[in-house]
């Protein structure tokens, strides 16, 4: 009897040790990456695998969404604002083992420049007209016209360095520099990582950093509750986070993101070429009911493509109030008094497919019947974000501060407004605070006037994790999943 009693508090003891020294994390995400290049793909589902884990750029978001070094430990700016000279960090190598240097850095800016670049951002990176190595540790980039978002610019996952020896590959095989390796990928199931031993910089406290891929969200809460996964980020069940909260077992994570989620129009296809027709779209959406019905309660409304949280926000939400009565006049005058079909493509996010569905119904109030078609991720790249076939769609675009894409007019929703083009122009050679501030605030009554897209709401940031993880971000200043300073408690 002592003797048994012994040996099950010697069981205990170890099995109680090896919970506390756990030091790999398994956490789940809702989409999987089409592929693993984040220089060659609008899906924000790679950088939300691979950016400061497995990539880095010279510059880099922190948890606050401050740009701060990255693989330039500094930079000097000329005085016309049109000469960037970046030092790079001492002893960066790839996970390959080869040296990364200015070579790399060339290489990765003139591939995003090239003509058959796919870099989906490219437009960011217009005004770098030469890329110039000064010697192995420093580079010169010099724009043809100042721009004072490039060192923001510089920190999107579409410019981290990548290597040419590797390129061919990168799509199944990253190689980068960050403090974690890509060690495998089981397709339709997860991405292993393993900590990069030889990292240059503060080595990551984890071993292993497996992130799985679920995107049903009864599947995220059996998964979550069961504790076969440490956490989950981007939760896809909001109705259930009051369980989790609950839960001694878990903590619940609720921040902001940059993630501004709109009713897509193409703007090019009949009717939606008339702006009356995108206005009545707008005028014949109940905003509140969508952030209720679809995401019980989180998120903030918007009335333009711009995050409420940042101080040049302008609250454009009265602009297009809830109206059917407004919106059924508007067709009316638009010669549409009758309505029309449409097609409305939603992708697999739950304010996607959930809030789809109350906004067909309130659409087809005014007389407007929109054909619901659920695509996968990598359709609706095809086409809608590629081929821009569609009418209306559903999506959270959650680069940050990204009203610049309104001046692309071969962006999928395909505005084309010359004096929105020259503003953005006055916006990137403007380095003045207050200047900057007052152009963003006329960039957003203009797209908001012009009805271009429907603005619903401000995504939140809601996940769920174990109670002893530490050095999750709880707000996501860009889409991302930074493991390098998660640890468990000790």
């Amino acid at each position: 009897m002592i003797r048994n009693l012994i040996l099950t508090t010697t069981t205990v003891a170890l099995t109680a040790g090896a919970a506390w020294s756990k030091d790999d994390i398994t956490i789940a995400i809702q989409l999987e990456p089409p592929h693993l290049d984040p220089t060659s793909a609008a899906a924000g589902a790679i950088d939300s695998v691979l950016y400061a884990n497995v990539f880095e750029g010279l510059t880099r978001f922190d948890r606050n969404g401050a740009v701060v070094p990255g693989l330039a430990k500094s930079w000097e700016i000329s005085d016309d604002g049109l000469t960037y000279t970046f030092t790079l960090q001492d002893g960066v190598t790839f996970h390959d083992g080869s040296t990364m240097d200015a070579e790399d850095v060339k290489f990765t800016l003139d591939r995003i420049g090239a003509e058959d670049s796919a870099n989906a951002q490219k437009a960011l990176y217009a005004a770098i007209s030469k890329v110039t190595v000064v010697d192995p540790m420093t580079v010169e980039i010099t724009l043809s016209e100042a721009n004072g978002n490039m060192l923001f610019n510089l920190a999107w996952g579409d410019a981290v360095i990548v290597a040419p020896e590797s390129i061919d590959t990168i799509k199944q095989t990253p190689i980068g520099t960050g403090a974690f390796k890509f060690d495998s990928w089981t397709q339709g199931d997860k991405v292993e990582l393993v900590r990069n031993d030889t990292y240059w910089g503060t080595p990551a406290v984890l071993s292993a950093a497996t992130f799985k891929f679920i995107s049903d969200p009864t599947a995220a809460f059996a998964a979550m509750m069961a504790e076969d996964i440490d956490a989950f980020s981007g939760f896809p069940a909001p109705e259930n986070l009051p369980q989790f909260e609950a839960d001694p077992r878990f903590q619940v994570l609720v921040g902001s993101t940059e993630g501004e989620t709109i009713l897509s129009i193409n703007n090019q296809q009949p009717p939606f070429d008339n702006p009356q027709v995108r206005a009545a779209v707008a005028h014949a959406i109940d905003r509140q009911a969508i952030i209720d019905g679809a995401m019980f309660g989180y998120g903030t409304p918007i009335g333009t493509h711009f995050a409420p949280h940042n101080p040049a926000y302008v609250d454009l939400t009265a602009d297009s109030a809830y109206d059917p009565d407004r919106a059924r006049a508007l067709l009316a005058e638009a010669g549409f008094a009758d309505g029309f079909e449409t097609t409305l493509h939603l992708p697999p996010p739950s304010y996607a497919r959930r809030g789809g569905e109350i906004v067909a119904a309130q659409l087809a109030q005014v007389g407007i019947d929109a054909k619901i078609t659920n695509v996968e991720w990598a359709q609706w790249l095809e086409t809608v974000f590629r081929g821009k076939n569609f009418g209306l769609s559903i999506v959270s675009h959650t680069e940050p501060m990204d009203i610049g894409i309104y001046a692309n007019p071969e962006y999928y929703f395909q505005y084309d407004n010359a004096a929105f083009q020259s503003l953005m122009a006055d916006l990137n050679s403007t380095t003045d605070p207050d200047a900057r501030s007052a152009l963003l605030k006329d960039a957003q009554r203009m797209i908001a006037a012009d009805h271009v897209n429907g603005y619903l709401f401000q995504l939140a940031a809601l996940s769920v994790a174990n109670a002893d993880l530490e050095g999750l971000w709880e707000n996501q200043p860009t889409q991302a999943n930074d493991l390098t300073a998660v640890r468990w408690a000790q």
